[in-house]
């Protein structure tokens, strides 16, 4: 009997041996915190700036990761040999020599006028003042080729929501400006209430970027052809008598700025398997230097987005010590916050057959929040491009960092829409199976208190592990993952 039991616990060892080996890729002992940390305290070093896209800012911090990218071992995949794919960047840019007058009095672009909405324009024309914004029947005003006016008002905007500063303005013209746009207006002013003038200072520093885009495709975030503007809430008075005349000369200038996907892969193993990619996402852009916050300036990006980069440099020196059986690129996107331009680039001149990619595991946001907790986007239809890919990262999870997983977010119906806002977005809407590892937003998002001293590194090593063994299982798999029949985004 002493033996069979003995016998019995040799093979429940060796069947969790096996398991275990089953479980545990090869190299996650190479996934360091200690270098997690020191890549991120470097990456997100006031050095860099902020990492602006289309500023020698951004392409230092490239050229580092570039070097990373060398040390750690990754063979080049971008252009020329080089670990580098640049692209234009084309702002579009209120010309300084625009004016704005009422009444003929000259207005101070950006502090006594905002342009949130460029078109080239050049109007003398009366304005015609509609009230409250909750007052006008959008329906029946008559505004076809009118300068139009009215007081914003914050009822049925969510102010609930992520940079209400930045995007207040965004949905008051989405909800008011937009159906007066399409009923043929001239021009639109809005009079800021409460809410505006207290988002003004940071509206502003959006406002004076202007437009991004590149070379075959405008920006989707550029949504009109006539100039809309903001005044201060005391202007209300002067417009409500419907007598005032805006006069304006509005000039848009269209220039090139370079910007640069930074790309490294590791080859495969299997001669079959070897032609096929995995594709590890990030994005190497931050905001810059902008309005002080809290006595700073700087906008670091050390959440968003340099700890995935840094996690991508921790899964590159995983697959270098031990490659998969299929080959894996490792793709740090430029000017993401301009519009994802970087990705969309990339999916538009791949160095490699887009129909090779098998899989992208897209990060953004990876360091913050409690450290139980997470959320994988693409895992709930219709945001769905493939469930034995989510099937896999689900496992992944389960097997490692076992987090509490947030599917909220990942709804159609969340007022954020985050699953738009990232890298893997212009990959899922060409059917690649697509996924976004993220530990969600928090309230130093886009401000300067997004630096390397606030990241939980424990919880930033974990989210690197996840990341790594949804990949390793990718990269092993006989089968690449199946793409969902009929895949089709909705918003």
């Amino acid at each position: 009997m002493k033996k069979l039991l003995h016998l019995g616990s040799a093979l429940l060892f060796l069947a969790n041996t096996v398991f275990a080996q089953k479980t545990i890729p090869p190299a996650l002992n190479s996934i360091r915190t200690e270098d997690l940390k020191k890549d991120l305290y470097a990456l997100a070093d006031a050095h860099f700036r902020g990492r602006s896209a289309g500023t020698l800012d951004e392409l230092k911090a490239a050229m580092w990761l570039g070097e990373q990218y060398r040390s750690i071992g990754l063979k080049p995949a971008g252009d020329d040999g080089t670990y580098f794919q640049y692209f234009t960047l084309w702002r579009n840019h209120l010309d300084d020599r625009s004016s704005i007058a009422i009444n003929g009095k000259a207005l101070t672009l950006w502090d006594e006028v905002a342009v949130s909405q460029m078109a080239n324009s050049m109007l003398d024309a009366p304005i015609v003042y509609l009230g409250n914004a909750t007052e006008v029947n959008l329906d029946a005003v008559d505004v076809a080729g009118k300068v139009v006016a009215m007081e914003a008002n914050p009822e049925g905007i969510n102010s609930n929501i992520s940079l209400p500063t930045w995007r207040y303005g965004r949905s008051i013209f989405a909800k008011y400006g937009l159906p007066l746009v399409r009923k043929g207006a001239a021009a639109i002013i809005f009079v800021a209430d409460e809410t505006a003038e207290k988002a003004w200072a940071d509206a502003v520093e959006n406002y004076k970027l202007g437009s991004y885009d590149i070379d075959g495709g405008p920006n989707e975030h550029v949504t009109t052809t006539v100039p809309v503007m903001w005044l201060h809430a005391e202007a209300k008075e002067k417009l409500r008598q419907n007598n005032a005349t805006l006069q304006a000369n509005l000039l848009i200038k269209k220039y090139p700025y370079p910007s640069v996907n930074i790309l490294g892969v590791v080859e495969g193993t299997d001669s079959r398997l070897k032609s096929e990619y995995l594709l590890y996402s990030g994005h190497t852009d931050a905001h810059g230097v902008r309005n002080e916050i809290k006595n700073d300036s700087i906008y670091y990006g050390a959440d968003d987005n340099g700890s995935v980069d840094v996690a991508l440099l921790a899964n590159a020196r995983a697959f270098v010590k031990n490659p998969g059986k299929r080959s894996v690129i490792f793709a740090i996107h430029g000017a993401e916050e301009r519009g994802l331009l970087g990705s969309r680039y990339f999916t538009a001149h791949p160095t490699v057959p887009l129909a090779q990619v098998v899989a992208v595991l897209n990060g953004d946001m990876i360091g913050r929040n409690t450290p139980d907790s997470a959320a994988v986007l693409g895992v709930i239809p219709p945001h769905r491009t493939s469930l034995e890919l989510v099937n896999m990262a689900l496992e992944a999870n389960r097997e490692g960092p076992n987090f509490k997983l947030d599917t909220e977010w990942d709804k159609a119906t969340h007022k954020e829409g985050w699953y738009f806002r990232s890298d893997h977005l212009p990959y899922a809407r060409l059917g690649i199976p697509s996924l976004m590892y993220t530990t969600l937003l928090h309230p130093d998002y886009h401000t300067p208190q997004d630096n390397a001293e606030n990241i939980d590194y424990p919880k930033l090593k974990k989210m690197t592990d996840w990341m790594y063994r949804t990949g390793w299982k990718v990269a092993n798999t006989d089968q690449r993952p199946a793409s969902e029949k009929d895949f089709k985004l909705e918003r």
